[in-house]
This record gives structure tokens, C-alpha cells and sequence, in this order.
């Protein structure tokens, strides 16, 4: 058993560099991969109440008066 873990300890020292880079890589990952997450959550969230206001807001109408047009129209039609 003592053998065993000699070894391993070996194994883990000669892979040591190797180990902390790998470590360090997924560390950063994860960092960038929450980010990404929260930004697009917060985005969403952003995005979900600008419509909801945009849609609060009354509607502005125009009415339109054609009548001076048809008579243009029938006039010349005449």
C-alpha cells in the first residue's frame, strides 16, 4: 500500500505542470461560461421588460380625411 502511494505521488509530481495547466484551463472556462450565461439572462430580462413598457403605451391613431381627394377624383372623372 505504501509502494502505491510513493507512485502515485511520483506520477502526480512528474504531471504536476500539466495538471495545473488542465486546472487552470477549466477554471477559466467556467469563468467564461458564466459569464456568458448571466449576460444572457440579464439580456432576456432586459429585453422582456423593454416590451412589456413598450407595449403598456398607448397607441397613437391617425384618422385621415379622404373626402377632399374622392372630390378631386370625381372631378376628374368628369
Amino acid at each position: 500500500m505504501s509502494q502505491e502511494k510513493v507512485n502515485r505521488y511520483k506520477e502526480e509530481k512528474a504531471n504536476r505542470k500539466a495538471i495545473m495547466k488542465k486546472q487552470k484551463r477549466m477554471k477559466i472556462f467556467r469563468n467564461v461560461a458564466t459569464v456568458v450565461v448571466v449576460v444572457g439572462v440579464l439580456s432576456w430580462v432586459g429585453y422582456l421588460g423593454y416590451s412589456t413598457y413598450v407595449d403598456s403605451q398607448p397607441v397613437k391613431k391617425a384618422e385621415v380625411d379622404y373626402t377632399s381627394i374622392a372630390e378631386y377624383l370625381t372631378g376628374l372623372a368628369k
